[in-house]
């Protein structure tokens, strides 16, 4: 057990990613006199990731796992073993900028029932440019497909100081995420069945069912590369997203929505594979149905993994568009979130 003497652990998972520590953790280090402590979790990487710490990295800790488990079973594996108040799960491929903690800490400390957070996540190779992986705050339309401030499917905005405010929303990207360790553990972890992507948004809506917010912070930015594990608009990407989408919504989702919603996911999803037909992506189509195929094939645990959470009342749920994200996008052209009618909560 690594018992860290700051209220916060700051947890690297790294897969091969000693490139991504040579470049991003003197700052990360360097920050961290902020208050945290720096955790890296060596994920089987056969580059040396452990050799390096433990020579160039002497106040960094250092769990290493046996196997890859996934973002989701790496991370899972490697929070039961660290002993703090605040997680922060920090993917290696992330630039942080200076004080980019104290915002995140001191709103955390100030509101208890403030569950997890992020900073503004932007684009490393692009600095105006809001990212993929959380932008400025996750949302979730009404048939269960996810956006974000500051990014909506394939656009993404520049940063004009237009999400600079701080807010509620649905989930908070798992790129960057502070978690307070007793409600992680509460809401039951993440799920190493996702493998990747998306688990963060599972323990988002389990944690808002327990009745705590999520929030973006708009005083805070760090810096995301992207794709350097899973490529962007790969197969396994695609598989993963929509698979994924699906088990989070039987998880999570009312069961009175839950007889129609998923037969019209099914209708919606095959639908949005045009735009992979019409560019003759056809390994993606194939992702598609394969990923179909794998949660009907894992149904009953999804289901089993539905009754773990006790939840006792009808909590608020946050951060959720109550038209079609899709249809807005594509037919509507809407593709900034300041063009939806979407109201958003502020914290103060």
């Amino acid at each position: 057990m690594i018992v860290c003497d700051t209220p916060t652990a700051v947890v690297i998972l790294s897969y091969n990613s000693v490139k991504w520590h040579k470049l991003f953790l003197p700052k990360i280090v360097e920050q961290a006199a902020s208050g945290y402590d720096v955790v890296v979790v060596d994920h089987a990487s056969p580059d040396g990731t452990a050799d390096y710490i433990q020579s160039n990295w002497p106040s960094v800790k250092l769990i290493v796992l046996e196997q890859n488990l996934g973002f989701a079973g790496g991370y899972d594996a490697a929070l039961r073993q660290i002993q703090a108040k605040y997680f922060i799960l920090l993917s290696a491929d992330f630039e942080v900028t200076t004080n980019w903690y104290p915002p995140l800490y001191a709103l955390m400390e100030a509101q208890p029932d403030i569950a997890a957070l992020q900073p503004k996540v932007k684009y490393w190779k692009d600095k105006q440019l809001f990212e993929y992986a959380g932008a400025a705050g996750g949302y979730m339309d009404k048939w269960g497909y996810m956006f974000c401030r500051g990014r909506i499917f394939d656009s993404l905005e520049e940063d004009k100081g237009q999400y600079d405010d701080t807010v509620a929303v649905f989930w908070a990207s798992g790129g960057c995420l502070m978690v307070r360790a007793d409600a992680y553990h509460q809401a039951g972890g993440l799920d190493p069945k996702l493998y990747a992507h998306m688990e963060e948004i599972d323990l988002c809506w389990r944690l808002q069912r327990l009745g705590y917010r999520i929030v973006a912070v708009g005083n805070s930015t760090v810096y995301h590369v992207g794709g350097s594990v899973i490529s962007y608009g790969s197969p396994q990407k695609t598989f993963y997203n929509y698979r994924n989408n699906l088990a989070i919504l039987i998880k999570n989702e009312p069961s009175v929505r839950l007889w129609w919603l998923i037969p019209w996911r099914l209708i919606l999803d095959g639908v949005s594979c045009l735009p992979f037909l019409i560019k003759g992506q056809w390994k993606n189509i194939a992702a598609v149905a394969k990923a179909h195929f794998s949660f009907y094939g894992t149904l009953t645990y999804w289901l089993a993994q539905r009754k773990r959470l006790k939840v006792a009342g009808k909590p608020r749920i946050r951060g959720i568009y109550t038209r079609s994200i899709v249809v807005d996008y594509f037919i509507n052209k809407k593709q900034k979130f300041s063009q939806l009618p979407i109201e958003t909560e502020p914290i103060k």
